[in-house]
């Protein structure tokens, strides 16, 4: 059975769909996986048994026009985006059978449950609910360390809505760092964040840190992640990566909702977040001005739910 999927464009969107591709596993023997998305979502999937090539979306449709049309046939199309350029996408790959996710006929519970409800819909099964997130990984970087390690990730993709303030991190982080290493992660478009976060702790006198931000590929990424004791994470992709690895998480909440984006079976994770009629607007940026659903939120609030995880 040869199929198609085309992933969310988002890091941690992809993670989400991993039960769902799990459900495809099961469901059909002797699969072979082609996979389309962006960059980050395509890398989740590197290492998986069943994935035997990959094709990164150009944002130019020509280019993508170009990529479809050099595809051979597939016996089944699945897309886990509801956007009107995948439908376009749907209605020029070469395949008998072609299914696309709608955001607006599955639209409750948590995300993981809606990619699943849609993959279980779609093949008519009553499959069981979906099992923990997976990622396959081998790769490997050392940190050389032999005490503990915490990742710090300031940084969130969606808005600067999501993101708490450099120095309240600095300051978890500084009182992290008598236990712990620090590990600070970033993507290329966050080194301003991480880099304030990097300077206090500096002022703080602190040494034990390594600040990997824009240093690292997704593979690299998970394989950090992976090695960590704690991670301290916005709602983030890295977040969604955590949990998947089943590594101890402390996630910060403000604009979005956690009944849809939380830790997916993390048993080890604690949400930090205030309780205000705004919430959650869902907004990239605070559109009362006040980003109060952060503002709020202390670096003792964090240090608490540290010691509420063991």
């Amino acid at each position: 059975m040869k199929i198609l999927i085309e992933l969310p464009t988002w890091l941690g969107d992809a993670v989400m769909t991993t039960p769902a591709i799990s459900n495809l596993s099961n469901h059909y023997k002797n699969l072979q996986i082609t996979l389309l998305g962006s960059l980050a979502s395509t890398e989740v999937f590197k290492n998986h048994p069943e994935v035997i090539k990959i094709y990164v979306i150009d944002k130019k449709f020509s280019t993508l026009y170009k990529t479809i049309k050099s595809l051979n046939e597939f016996d089944e199309f699945f897309s886990f985006r509801s956007s009107f350029r995948s439908k376009i996408i749907k209605f020029l790959i070469p395949s008998k059978k072609k299914y696309q996710f709608d955001k607006r006929s599955f639209n409750k519970g948590h995300q993981v449950e809606k990619y699943n409800n849609f993959i279980n819909n779609t093949l008519g099964n009553n499959y069981l609910p979906p099992s923990a997130l997976v990622i396959h990984t081998n790769a490997s970087i050392d940190v050389n360390s032999d005490s503990k390690v915490v990742g710090i990730n300031p940084g969130a993709s969606y808005g600067s809505a999501k993101r708490w303030y450099p120095e309240r991190f600095a300051e978890v982080a500084f009182e992290l760092s008598k236990q712990y290493d620090i590990v600070i992660f970033g993507g290329p478009g966050e080194k301003e964040i991480t880099s304030d976060i990097e300077k206090l702790l500096i002022g703080k006198g602190v040494t034990n840190y390594h600040n990997l931000s824009g240093r690292t590929s997704i593979t690299e990424l998970i394989s950090q992640i992976s090695k960590l004791d704690l991670f301290i994470t916005s709602d983030s992709g890295p977040m969604h990566i955590a949990a998947a690895l089943q590594v101890p998480t402390v996630a910060i909440f403000g604009p979005t909702n956690d009944s849809e984006t939380s830790q997916w079976m993390n048993e080890k994770n604690k949400i930090v977040k205030m309780k205000l009629d705004c919430q959650p607007c869902m907004k990239r940026t605070c559109p009362l001005k006040h980003h109060n659903c952060m503002n709020h939120i202390q670096s003792s609030d964090i240090l608490d739910a540290v010691k509420n995880l063991n």
